[in-house]
């Protein structure tokens, strides 16, 4: 049946018979939806003639298609047939408009867009049959506002907006308003139509630069001045207003070398804001000229850059005012050296400070507001510097060379300004060069050359290199040793294979870079041994038979010391025989040890120095009494009467050391005694124990 039928109804559709009705009385009927169910009563069927009725129109869209059952049956109510499905089809009819999904399209697109790019989609809906010509729809746009140009098509088929022109600019026209049409039968003049309405907003892009309002400016500004605005600088932008396409970015691009300015955005008004950030000077600069550019925060488009420059610029002219001003202390540290043993009183050129307006320092007044180290006064007309001290740089800490005094400088008027005046001790090359070593030991077997070491309190300028040499030395000494470098600050001296064992008397003299010398007679003993600790001092060129007497010396003291000993032993045991003393007194005046001579790893003391002897007569002998058991060994005799000891016999006034190894002497607790002071003391006392023992 088609759809929206205009009648006459009842409509007839169709008549339904069964082959029964050839033999029979059949009675026909219908069920379904339509019939007993919703919507009811829109069919029926004639129960004699099987005619098929519609009462009303019908709506596709709302019911495509009644599934109906008729029957057949005989007047006693026996059905003459199966039931038959009767479907009725509402054919479409194209009484719907296509509808736009949405009444208003809202859309954005920038400026700056190129030919084709989309802008959005519009979208229609039929409710006739889909996949017929009633649902076949086509785009178009009736109408744009403003008219001209034409800015934007649509895809026919798929509704798509798309740009058509890449000049759309916004500070022209920032939005523009499509009436979209759709239409069905795919456009034909009898398909139905429908239509929408599309806003598309033009969004700005930096397609346009900030310009100054004019090329030059003018400023003015005191000298002394910092912090100040002086200027302000409107530009105008057609790019939509506070966003990052409008607002200005300034820079100083020439005249601002030494850091005087500083230019800012105002973020209200977008202008530029020109400071004095540090003081100018009128007598430098009367003015400046700078030259100032503008740029926008957000890059330019690529096609508006390669169109024009990207930068706008104008001159500043900065004219600076005089000022009536105080004295200036530039450079505010200054400095000055001293030579060291200046004489006291001596004139030095110190502080200066002058005025910016005469550019002198005529009138000005100098005071001295702290020195720490109290090395100078000032003059106060000049400023120039007097030593009030000696000053000596070898004896200062290497830290006090300098000293930092302040300086107060003082106009007619009373304005001042302060500054810093460095002292420093200018070094004087009055210190020789010194050989720190008195006494060097070279065993022979071991050591072909020793190294000479030299040094110089002065300053490096007047110290090293050294240059050493044998200076006024004898023949002897020359033919023997030599002297050569090995760096700036040491030589090497080295002996003749020839050369004795013996002590020298080397005299060497050092010289600084300067010139300024110093001669110094070095004792080097030649020695035979292995180690320094071996050696002791042996006699010089000239005191050989000397050293043989002072041997053949000690040799005697030795043998009488054990004379003494021998006696005191046997005027004990004569003692004890006879009238015996008290254990304990006897053992206060006389303990026997040990009377074997040192062994060969006996230790002696030799010109202060320990060594190892090894029983060889030529190079000394060492007894030694008391300290046994320090000593390791050695015989200790401890003579006291009364409590009366050796060294209340000498005093406290002499010197305590008996030394074995320098004939005549012996070593007794590491003090010092004479032969002959210990000869004075034992032989009384040994005499009155004997008389003693005899008499008891």
């Amino acid at each position: 049946m088609q759809e929206n039928s205009l009648g006459p109804f009842p409509l007839l559709l169709q008549q339904v018979q069964s082959d029964a009705a050839q033999n029979y009385t059949i009675y026909y009927s219908i069920s379904g939806r339509g019939v007993d169910q919703e919507p009811l009563n829109l069919f029926y069927i004639e129960r004699d003639t099987g005619n098929l009725y519609c009462t009303r129109p019908v709506d596709r869209e709302e019911y495509d298609v009644f599934e109906l059952v008729a029957y057949a049956y005989t007047a006693d109510g026996y059905s003459a047939d199966f039931p038959l499905p009767l479907p009725i089809k509402v054919e479409d009819e194209n009484d719907n408009h296509p509808v736009f999904t949405k009444p208003i399209y809202n859309f954005k697109v920038p400026e700056s867009s190129r030919l084709g790019t989309e802008v959005g989609v519009v979208c229609a809906t039929d409710r006739d049959e889909p996949d017929t010509m009633h649902t076949q729809l086509k785009y178009s746009i009736l109408e744009q506002t403003p008219k001209s140009p034409g800015m934007f098509s649509v895809d026919p088929k798929t509704g798509v907006i798309t740009t058509k022109s890449h000049s759309m600019d916004r500070e022209v026209v920032d939005k523009y308003t499509l009436i979209m049409k759709v239409q069905d039968m795919d456009g034909q003049f009898f398909g139905l139509i429908g239509t929408s309405t599309c806003i598309i907003t033009v969004e700005d892009s930096n397609d346009n630069a900030p310009t100054f309002r004019q090329n030059a400016y003018e400023a003015s500004v005191e000298e002394n001045v910092y912090n100040v605005e002086i200027l302000r600088i409107p530009v105008d932008d057609k790019d939509l207003i506070n966003t990052a396409n409008w607002r200005a970015n300034f820079t100083i691009l020439k005249g601002n070398e030494n850091g005087y300015f500083q230019i800012t955005t105002d973020k209200t008004t977008n202008d530029g804001v020109l400071y004095v950030v540090k003081p100018l000077n009128y007598e430098e600069d009367h003015q400046v000229v700078l030259e100032i550019g503008v740029s926008n925060e957000e890059p330019f488009t690529r096609d508006f850059a390669a169109r024009v420059p990207t930068m706008n610029r104008a001159l500043v002219t900065v004219h600076v005012r005089d000022q009536d001003e105080g004295p200036e202390c530039s450079p505010l540290t200054q400095y000055v050296r001293i030579k060291e043993n200046s004489a006291v009183g001596s004139k030095i050129n110190g502080y200066k400070a002058y005025d910016p307006e005469t550019r002198n320092s005529n009138g000005l007044r100098y005071k001295i507001l702290h020195d720490p180290r109290g090395w100078v006064t000032i003059d106060e007309n000049s400023g120039s510097i007097i030593t009030s001290k000696a000053l000596d740089r070898e004896v200062m800490d290497p830290q006090n060379y300098l000293s930092n005094i302040t300086v107060l400088a003082t106009d007619q008027v009373g304005r001042s300004c302060t500054g810093t005046l460095i002292v420093s001790i200018e070094d004087v090359n009055d210190n020789a060069p010194t050989i720190p070593q008195d006494y060097i030991i070279i065993c022979k077997s071991k050591m072909e050359y020793a190294d000479i070491l030299a040094a110089d309190p002065d300053d490096a300028v007047n110290g090293a290199p050294f240059y050493f040499s044998l200076e006024n030395a004898s023949p002897d000494i020359s033919r023997i040793w030599s002297l050569n470098r090995v760096n700036d600050t040491a030589a090497r001296l080295s002996y003749q294979k020839n050369a004795e064992f013996q002590e020298y008397l080397i005299p060497i003299t050092v010289k600084d870079r300067a010139g300024m010398s110093a001669t110094k007679t070095l004792k080097v003993n030649l020695c035979d041994c292995t180690h320094s600790s071996q050696c002791f001092a042996a006699p010089r060129s000239g005191q050989i038979e000397l050293g043989k007497w002072a041997i053949l010396a000690i040799l005697l003291g030795i043998a009488l010391l054990f004379s003494v000993l021998l006696t005191l032993v046997c005027g004990i045991v004569g003692t004890r025989k006879g009238k015996h003393f008290p254990e304990d007194i006897a053992q206060q005046n006389l303990i026997i040890s040990n009377t074997e001579a040192p062994g060969d790893d006996r230790v002696c003391s030799v010109n202060g120095v320990m060594m190892q002897t090894a029983n060889n007569s030529s190079q000394g002998f060492c007894g030694t009494m008391g300290s046994g058991v320090r000593n390791g060994g050695q015989e200790t005799i401890e003579m006291l009467k009364g409590h009366q000891t050796l060294e209340s016999y000498r005093g406290a006034g002499h010197h305590h050391t008996l030394d074995s190894c320098r004939g005549g002497h012996v070593e007794m607790d590491s003090c010092r005694y004479t032969y002959s002071e210990w000869h004075n003391f034992t032989q009384p006392r040994l005499g009155e124990e004997s008389i003693r023992g005899h008499t008891g």
